[in-house]
Protein backbone atom coordinates (compact mmCIF):
# COMPACT_ATOMS: atom_id res chain seq x y z
CA UNK A 1 0.00 0.00 0.00
CA UNK A 2 1.78 3.33 -0.64
CA UNK A 3 0.91 6.75 0.67
CA UNK A 4 -1.36 8.33 -1.55
CA UNK A 5 -3.61 5.18 -1.04
CA UNK A 6 -3.68 5.71 2.35
CA UNK A 7 -4.15 9.46 1.88
CA UNK A 8 -7.02 9.16 -0.24
CA UNK A 9 -8.62 6.94 2.62
CA UNK A 10 -8.25 9.40 5.11
CA UNK A 11 -9.46 11.94 3.02
CA UNK A 12 -13.03 10.40 4.06
CA UNK A 13 -14.32 11.40 7.75
CA UNK A 14 -16.32 9.11 8.73
CA UNK A 15 -12.73 6.48 8.13
CA UNK A 16 -10.58 9.32 9.17
CA UNK A 17 -12.85 8.86 12.45
CA UNK A 18 -12.32 5.25 12.50
CA UNK A 19 -8.60 5.31 12.10
CA UNK A 20 -8.79 7.66 15.12
CA UNK A 21 -10.90 5.77 16.90
CA UNK A 22 -9.07 3.11 16.94
CA UNK A 23 -5.64 4.31 17.01
CA UNK A 24 -6.42 6.00 20.67
CA UNK A 25 -7.55 2.57 21.85
CA UNK A 26 -11.36 1.52 20.66
CA UNK A 27 -11.01 -2.29 19.95
CA UNK A 28 -14.65 -3.07 18.73
CA UNK A 29 -17.38 -1.34 16.67
CA UNK A 30 -19.22 -0.37 18.96
CA UNK A 31 -16.33 1.07 20.91
CA UNK A 32 -15.64 3.05 17.74
CA UNK A 33 -19.32 4.31 17.33
CA UNK A 34 -18.79 5.44 20.62
CA UNK A 35 -15.88 6.98 20.88
CA UNK A 36 -16.78 8.93 17.14
CA UNK A 37 -20.32 9.63 17.24
CA UNK A 38 -20.54 7.49 14.36
CA UNK A 39 -23.86 5.20 13.65
CA UNK A 40 -22.92 1.89 13.78
CA UNK A 41 -23.47 1.20 10.30
CA UNK A 42 -21.20 4.05 9.24
CA UNK A 43 -18.52 1.93 11.61
CA UNK A 44 -19.24 -1.11 9.60
CA UNK A 45 -19.52 0.59 6.15
CA UNK A 46 -16.22 2.60 7.02
CA UNK A 47 -14.29 -0.71 8.62
CA UNK A 48 -14.68 -2.73 5.65
CA UNK A 49 -13.15 -0.40 3.03
CA UNK A 50 -10.25 -0.07 5.49
CA UNK A 51 -9.96 -3.74 6.20
CA UNK A 52 -10.12 -4.08 2.14
CA UNK A 53 -7.22 -1.53 1.71
CA UNK A 54 -5.41 -3.65 4.27
CA UNK A 55 -5.49 -0.67 7.31
CA UNK A 56 -7.74 -2.63 9.24
CA UNK A 57 -8.02 -6.48 10.86
CA UNK A 58 -11.53 -7.19 11.40
CA UNK A 59 -12.88 -9.89 12.91
CA UNK A 60 -16.67 -9.82 13.90
CA UNK A 61 -16.76 -7.26 16.10
CA UNK A 62 -13.61 -6.75 16.57
CA UNK A 63 -11.38 -4.35 15.09
CA UNK A 64 -7.51 -4.02 14.56
CA UNK A 65 -5.88 -0.96 12.84
CA UNK A 66 -2.79 -2.49 11.62
CA UNK A 67 -0.04 0.54 12.57
CA UNK A 68 2.79 -0.92 10.34
CA UNK A 69 1.24 -0.10 7.39
CA UNK A 70 1.55 3.27 7.93
CA UNK A 71 5.48 3.41 8.31
CA UNK A 72 5.99 1.30 5.66
CA UNK A 73 3.96 3.70 2.97
CA UNK A 74 5.81 6.21 4.77
CA UNK A 75 9.66 4.77 4.31
CA UNK A 76 8.76 3.68 1.09
CA UNK A 77 7.31 7.05 -0.11
CA UNK A 78 10.65 8.91 1.64
CA UNK A 79 12.91 6.43 -0.36
CA UNK A 80 10.95 7.34 -3.75
CA UNK A 81 10.85 10.98 -3.11
CA UNK A 82 13.08 12.34 -5.52
CA UNK A 83 16.45 14.49 -3.60
CA UNK A 84 15.56 18.27 -2.39
CA UNK A 85 17.10 20.43 -5.31
CA UNK A 86 20.56 21.75 -3.95
CA UNK A 87 20.32 25.92 -2.65
CA UNK A 88 23.72 26.25 -3.98
CA UNK A 89 25.93 25.54 -6.93
CA UNK A 90 29.32 25.79 -4.66
CA UNK A 91 29.72 22.94 -2.21
CA UNK A 92 30.68 24.63 0.54
CA UNK A 93 28.05 26.41 0.43
CA UNK A 94 25.53 24.14 -0.18
CA UNK A 95 26.81 22.12 2.94
CA UNK A 96 26.41 25.10 5.20
CA UNK A 97 22.50 25.55 3.64
CA UNK A 98 21.94 21.87 3.95
CA UNK A 99 22.49 22.06 7.71
CA UNK A 100 20.54 24.86 8.69
CA UNK A 101 17.46 25.16 5.83
CA UNK A 102 15.08 22.51 6.00
CA UNK A 103 11.81 22.54 3.56
CA UNK A 104 12.21 26.37 2.77
CA UNK A 105 12.52 27.03 6.66
CA UNK A 106 15.89 28.41 8.66
CA UNK A 107 15.78 25.34 11.22
CA UNK A 108 18.35 27.84 13.32
CA UNK A 109 20.47 30.57 13.08
CA UNK A 110 24.13 29.97 12.58
CA UNK A 111 26.37 31.29 15.69
CA UNK A 112 29.35 31.00 13.49
CA UNK A 113 30.10 34.11 11.83
CA UNK A 114 31.13 32.83 8.40
CA UNK A 115 28.17 30.21 8.40
CA UNK A 116 25.67 32.69 9.17
CA UNK A 117 27.12 34.78 6.56
CA UNK A 118 26.26 32.36 3.72
CA UNK A 119 23.15 31.79 5.29
CA UNK A 120 21.95 35.44 5.48
CA UNK A 121 23.45 36.01 2.10
CA UNK A 122 20.87 33.08 0.71
CA UNK A 123 17.78 34.40 2.87
CA UNK A 124 18.54 38.77 1.48
CA UNK A 125 17.36 37.13 -2.16
CA UNK A 126 13.86 37.60 -1.41
CA UNK A 127 14.22 41.18 -0.96
CA UNK A 128 14.59 42.97 -4.65
CA UNK A 129 17.63 45.70 -5.41
CA UNK A 130 15.89 49.33 -5.27
CA UNK A 131 12.89 48.72 -3.76
CA UNK A 132 12.75 50.25 -0.09
CA UNK A 133 10.09 47.90 2.57
CA UNK A 134 8.61 48.94 5.77
CA UNK A 135 9.73 46.81 8.95
CA UNK A 136 6.28 45.30 8.73
CA UNK A 137 6.96 43.82 5.41
CA UNK A 138 10.63 43.27 6.17
CA UNK A 139 9.40 40.95 9.00
CA UNK A 140 6.66 38.95 6.76
CA UNK A 141 9.36 38.06 4.46
CA UNK A 142 11.68 37.12 7.12
CA UNK A 143 9.25 35.30 9.33
CA UNK A 144 8.61 33.16 5.84
CA UNK A 145 11.94 31.87 6.94
CA UNK A 146 12.47 31.81 10.87
CA UNK A 147 9.90 33.37 13.85
CA UNK A 148 13.03 35.47 15.36
CA UNK A 149 12.30 38.36 12.78
CA UNK A 150 14.28 41.16 14.76
CA UNK A 151 17.35 38.65 14.83
CA UNK A 152 17.43 38.23 11.40
CA UNK A 153 16.50 41.94 11.06
CA UNK A 154 19.79 42.72 12.92
CA UNK A 155 21.82 40.15 11.57
CA UNK A 156 21.21 41.05 7.54
CA UNK A 157 22.06 45.09 8.75
CA UNK A 158 25.14 44.37 10.89
CA UNK A 159 26.53 42.45 7.68
CA UNK A 160 25.30 44.95 4.84
CA UNK A 161 23.13 43.15 3.22
CA UNK A 162 19.87 45.55 4.08
CA UNK A 163 20.02 48.97 5.02
CA UNK A 164 17.94 50.90 7.53
CA UNK A 165 17.22 54.42 8.07
CA UNK A 166 13.75 56.37 9.31
CA UNK A 167 11.93 53.00 9.43
CA UNK A 168 12.67 51.80 5.90
CA UNK A 169 14.86 49.07 5.00
CA UNK A 170 16.30 47.86 1.22
CA UNK A 171 18.56 45.83 0.12
CA UNK A 172 22.21 47.02 0.23
CA UNK A 173 24.68 44.03 -0.55
CA UNK A 174 25.02 40.26 -1.34
CA UNK A 175 25.10 38.64 -4.93
CA UNK A 176 21.76 39.54 -7.24
CA UNK A 177 20.43 37.78 -9.55
CA UNK A 178 20.08 39.17 -13.27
Amino acid sequence: MDAATIAGLLADPARLKVVAALALGAGTIEEVAQATGLSLKDVVLAARRLARAGLVRRDRHDLELLTDRFGAAARAAAESAPPPAPLSDDPAEEAVLSAFVRDGRLVSIPAQRSKRRVVLEHLVRVFDAGVRYPEREVNALLAVWHPDTAALRRHLVDEGLLTRETGLYWRSGGWVDV
